[in-house]
């Protein structure tokens, strides 16, 4: 049976170090960041996290991302426009990480899909 847990969480940031500074003193959040993709990873106390995208388009201000994990991604794509859903950003592979896919609800909210390179996190 697959897991349906929410593996990663995007809160989008005009400063992204900066936020990674705000939530790790606010939280204790233990915060890397990739000054090259402009990006930094949060984990929090219980292994869960995410990432601090730096507001764009794609990422707006008040939108934070659910990244669900998906064993197969294409098929919840054809899932989600069969019950009702728009398909946002078709699956693409996060170089040595894994696959993510971008889903829009029939209410209107957007959520991501994503499977693990690792076999260890896709158990």
């Amino acid at each position: 049976m697959s897991k349906r847990n929410v593996v990663h969480v995007e809160i989008p940031a005009a400063n992204v170090a900066a936020a990674g500074k705000f939530y790790q003193d606010l939280l204790d959040w233990k915060i890397q960041h990739d000054s090259e993709l402009n990006y930094s990873m949060w984990e929090a106390g219980d292994g869960t996290g995410g990432g601090f995208p730096e507001v764009s388009d794609e990422a707006p201000a008040g939108h934070v991302l659910v990244y669900i994990h998906s064993d197969d991604i294409e098929a919840d794509l054809k899932n989600v426009e069969k019950l009702g859903g728009k398909v946002i950003h078709p699956k693409a592979e996060i170089p040595q990480t894994g696959w993510f896919a971008l889903f829009q609800d029939p209410t209107g909210n957007v959520l991501g899909l994503y499977t693990s390179m690792n076999s260890e996190f896709n158990k």
